[in-house]
């Protein structure tokens, strides 16, 4: 079966993974960085932390949604035997190879940047958004088949009657403040290896699949309303950094954090939803460069910091080496050697020679 490509998630997807970059480059100049295992500037911008705050409590959530979104077009042309090769192959392994192979080698640099004995540690690091993203599929593949057989049954109607309204999406929220009464996290934001992560998550990954599954209804809606939930978000948003008393919770910040991702979903559905030659490079380039970030960010980072100049530049300048050589090592390393692709969530390239024959059928097609 051939299915639309959805350009706009494709985009959101690479915009989000050059969002996360930033975010980490940014830590580095706060005064609490090397509490969560991120070299420390020694020169703090703390100004740079009121965008990273509104930033923070949708940034990985979408990811999420985007992830189950994913999944449901992954679906559409495979079963679940090939849906599981696929994703163990994608996903698995490069969060196993990443486990023993690229988040060590950043805890090494860390190491050898504050003089500690330098000694190997497996960790999965940056990179257990991976390792929920397959547990996700495993737990929620049989239920997403179910779904995809009875296409037409009443809960996908009523599904698509709901999105049909602003509140339809919003109404998701609920599920996700039972989530902070059950799980009581400490921060909303603190999303790696903890429970809240795991199951904030789930409940993305979820929603995403079922947003996709509901049709042109959430797509039409959130296009439509696209500025009524930025403009809430707005409002949350305000609350939570002027920290108005028990009025800033953790319930909020959970409809605060949906409203950014309904208003980009309306945003990119608008605006973002066409093909180009750069987002076909930038979609294959998103994931391996975000396998590897972390360790040519930490490299940057042990160059630059030292520097005798203003700590604004010193961000910058870590911002460039790591776009910029995370994107070389991707172009002239990971994507031309065919062995490695896998490692790094690439598929193979196929070695056949095209035959006379076959360059003739291909033409005559």
């Amino acid at each position: 079966m051939k299915t639309q490509r959805r350009y706009d998630i494709d985009w959101l997807r690479v915009i989000a993974i050059g969002l996360l970059l930033i975010y980490h480059i940014a830590i580095i100049f706060q005064p609490w960085a090397m509490f969560i295992g991120f070299i420390r500037s020694d020169d703090s911008l703390e100004g740079l932390w009121a965008p990273m705050r509104m930033l923070n409590v949708w940034r990985i959530p979408l990811l999420f949604y985007v992830s189950g979104m994913g999944l449901f077009f992954a679906m559409k042309k495979r079963n679940w035997n090939q849906l599981l090769k696929e994703r163990s192959t994608r996903i698995l392994l490069p969060f196993v190879f990443g486990f023993v192979a690229i988040a060590p080698l950043h805890i090494y640099i860390f190491q050898q940047y504050y003089n500690m004995p330098l000694s190997y540690h497996e960790s999965s690091g940056h990179l257990w958004f991976l390792g929920n993203i397959f547990c996700y599929v495993l737990l929620l593949s049989p239920l997403f088949f179910y779904l995809k057989k009875h296409d037409n049954g009443k809960f996908k109607k009523a599904l698509t009657k709901l999105m049909s309204y602003a509140v339809g999406p919003l109404s998701m929220s609920i599920f996700f403040m039972l989530e902070v009464s059950v799980v009581k996290p400490q921060l909303f934001e603190l999303y790696a290896q903890t429970w809240h992560g795991f199951f904030i998550g789930f409940l993305a990954f979820f929603y995403g699949f079922l947003f996709v599954y509901s049709g042109e209804t959430f797509w039409k809606t959130v296009s439509k309303w696209k500025w009524l939930y930025i403009g809430i978000a707005t409002v949350l948003f305000t609350i939570r950094l002027t920290g108005f008393g028990d009025i800033s919770n953790m319930y909020l910040t959970t409809m605060e954090s949906n409203c950014w991702i309904f208003g980009v979903f309306g945003l990119g559905y608008r605006y973002l939803n066409k093909p180009s030659k750069l987002l076909s490079y930038l979609s294959q380039a998103a994931y391996p460069v975000y396998i590897i970030h972390m360790v040519v960010l930490f490299v940057g980072a042990f160059i630059i910091l030292p520097l005798e100049i203003h700590p604004f530049l010193k961000f910058v300048g870590v911002i460039l080496f790591t776009f910029l050589f995370c994107f070389l090592i991707y172009e002239f390393i990971l994507r031309r050697i065919n062995m490695l692709r896998p490692l790094f969530g690439l598929k193979r390239k196929s070695n056949k020679v095209k035959t006379p024959i076959r360059i003739f059928k291909n033409q005559i097609n």
